[in-house]
């Protein structure tokens, strides 16, 4: 293979439609663009799903189905590692001490305690835990309420 053999696959790259040039070139007269009309109009552009005036197909249909994700709030892990490092031994662990450390926000309000890491500090814990966080921080001397 040499550079002088080399072509591109058929239909790889399309003329472009050069518009209003002629009866000749097929796109003369209307230039593809009918006969008359608001659609034949220079700087035409119509919403997205408008039909002329007639009742567009979206609102024609009727509504259907559920939509859990208002409901379906998720919980931000906090790992007992990050724990470990951001409070003292004794330290009481609430939602408002986690987001005052800048660990939960305004999106994700709800918290849940997770078990990677290891933990050596005593924690009062009053944030939802997992079981296998609790078993860690109950093991370490903490508590879980």
């Amino acid at each position: 293979m040499e550079l002088n053999n080399l072509t591109n696959t058929p239909g790889a790259r399309q003329r472009r439609k050069r518009v209003g040039r002629g009866c000749g070139s097929g796109m003369g007269k209307t230039s593809t663009r009918g006969h008359k009309g608001q659609a034949a109009r220079k700087g035409h552009k119509q919403k997205l799903g408008f039909e002329g005036g007639q009742m567009p197909l979206v609102r024609r249909l009727p509504k259907r189905g559920f939509n859990n994700a208002r409901f379906n709030a998720k919980a931000l892990g906090v790992n007992l590692s990050d724990l470990e490092k951001n409070f003292e031994s004794g330290a009481e662990i609430t939602v408002a001490t986690l987001a005052a450390k800048g660990f939960n926000d305004q999106k994700r309000p709800k918290v849940k305690i997770l078990a990677t890491g290891e933990v050596t500090k005593k924690f009062a814990v009053k944030v939802p835990c997992s079981a296998a966080a609790k078993a860690k921080i109950e093991a370490a001397g903490g508590s879980v309420a």
